[in-house]
């Protein structure tokens, strides 16, 4: 039981208390470890911009953790939270992911201390080219040497003014697209940029169900069909993956948490719905279909089968982990559980899925993104009628045989439709990433199977990460 009087540990403790449980397990040379281990560098900007008749200075940071691999990659959140802290950490976590599902980027993080919603869109684009520009004429806004993406309070809207200004001052920079990923589309962005971090949430709960040794582990069974799933956090992240989940694999949203409390329906909840809501009225306060509790985490304390932290940093700590009552977690967010926490739940059995992997579909398609924008053609616009071509061969073929056999063979109505058409550049996007996320899932569940001092499948997220991360620090002769 955890004692109220512990001390918990902050976000960036709990990240280097995990990196501790890992690399104790690893036989790394000290001095490796210490690089891997440290951050860099981080720069603080602080800059001024006069709006509503006066001028207003603003706090903003970039870390980069790790140049292991160049450029260095990780998002830009807009909060008044920021802390060089919670930057870095969170810098330290991008090293980790890139190197899990093997996206070629080092680790780094942003972030500018503000409320986007205390300001005018104008004001906003007038405050985000400015940041920009302080971390451009630094080189860490830069196609090759960092590339930021969208975080909490961040979207296509301010990434599109970033790649703006970086292109306004390096205007013979040909692959200038390519500094910023989570563009709209129309400004060099990529399908499935905005769904990409909840997809990648629904995809590692699929590879996950398709281990039934694993699901046992967390006292379930089945499929995802079924099941019971409450949200914390209906932004971005949480919206898509539980729409995905509750659409396409049958799961229930029973719970969905957000700063004006919590939604519950044993019956399960209309995801788009709440949605809708949410974006009219600003919260779920008032939605007429379900009982709404002011306290979100009494909702967060339900019986569920699956729970998804999808907004904050260490919403489930030592002073509630007594009552999460999920056998298995999905961290959509970064670092929900605090490190204390997660000692508890790891030895009451709780499966959890880490962060470093369950939203790492975000810096996946970024990947995808950079690399459209560096070779400056859409996916799929060589190939696709190609395909199309070779597959009408084939149906030209059944088709003839189907007037051979008459009644006693045909084609599946709308065969001839599915078949035919070639794969456009979200179809290959969403393939790329699930590609991703079931080979990463694969990497550390090896390990969590395959040695008996793994009990956990973060610290084997971990292991996989660190020891690649090792590997291209020794290739540079480090």
């Amino acid at each position: 039981m955890p004692d109220g009087m512990i001390k918990e540990p902050s976000f960036r403790e709990s990240v280097d208390l995990m990196f501790n449980r890992a690399v104790s397990l690893m036989d790394l040379e000290p001095g490796l470890e210490e690089k891997i281990r440290v951050c860099n560098a981080t720069y603080t900007v602080r800059f001024g911009v006069r709006l509503r008749g006066k001028m207003h200075t603003f706090t903003g940071y970039r870390s980069v953790h790790s140049e292991h691999m160049e450029p260095v990659k990780g998002g830009i959140r807009y909060a008044l939270g920021v802390n060089q802290d919670e930057v870095e950490a969170l810098a330290a976590l991008m090293t980790y992911k890139c190197a899990l599902v093997e996206t070629p980027f080092g680790g780094s993080k942003g972030g500018l201390c503000i409320d986007p919603r205390e300001w005018e869109e104008h004001e906003l684009e007038r405050i985000t080219r400015r940041f920009a520009y302080e971390l451009a004429k630094r080189d860490l806004i830069n196609p090759s040497q960092n590339v930021p993406a969208p975080d909490m309070g961040t979207g296509e809207r301010e990434m599109a003014w970033i790649a703006d200004q970086y292109r306004r001052m390096n205007t013979t920079d040909i692959n200038a697209a390519a500094c910023v990923t989570g563009k709209p589309p129309h400004a060099g962005g990529i399908a499935g940029r905005v769904e990409a971090t909840g997809r990648g949430v629904q995809y590692a709960l699929r590879e996950f169900f398709r281990h039934p040794e694993d699901v046992a582990m967390a006292g379930l069974s089945g499929k995802l069909d079924g099941k019971r799933v409450i949200v914390q956090g209906l932004g971005n992240v949480g919206y898509h993956a539980a729409h995905f989940l509750e659409t396409e694999d049958g799961a229930k949203i029973t719970g969905i948490i957000e700063h004006d409390g919590a939604l519950f329906s044993p019956a399960g909840l209309d995801v788009d719905a709440v949605r809708a809501w949410i974006v009219k009225y600003g919260g779920v306060t008032g939605y007429p279909d379900a009982t709404h509790s002011s306290d979100g985490g009494t909702v967060l304390e339900q019986e569920c089968d699956i729970l998804i932290p999808a907004a904050l940093e260490g919403v489930i700590h030592l002073g509630n982990v007594a009552n999460i009552k999920a056998p298995l977690i999905i961290e959509a967010a970064n670092g929900p559980v605090t490190a204390g926490a997660d000692e508890y739940l790891r030895d009451k059995g709780t499966v959890i899925i880490p962060d470093m992997y369950a939203n790492a579909g975000g810096v996946t398609v970024s990947y995808f993104e950079w690399v459209k924008n560096l070779s400056h053609i859409r996916f799929g616009r060589m190939q696709r009628r190609q395909e199309e071509a070779r597959h009408q061969l084939v149906v030209d073929e059944l088709e003839r045989l189907d007037k051979y056999l008459g009644d006693a063979w045909s084609m599946t109505p709308d065969f001839k439709q599915k078949y035919l058409r070639g794969a456009d550049e979200l179809e290959l996007v969403r393939s790329g990433l699930d590609d991703t996320m079931r080979t990463a899932y694969q990497s550390m569940r090896e390990v969590w199977h395959g040695r008996d001092d793994v009990t956990d499948l973060r610290v084997a997220a971990y292991l996989v990460a660190i020891d690649r991360v090792a590997a291209s620090y020794r290739a540079a002769g480090l």
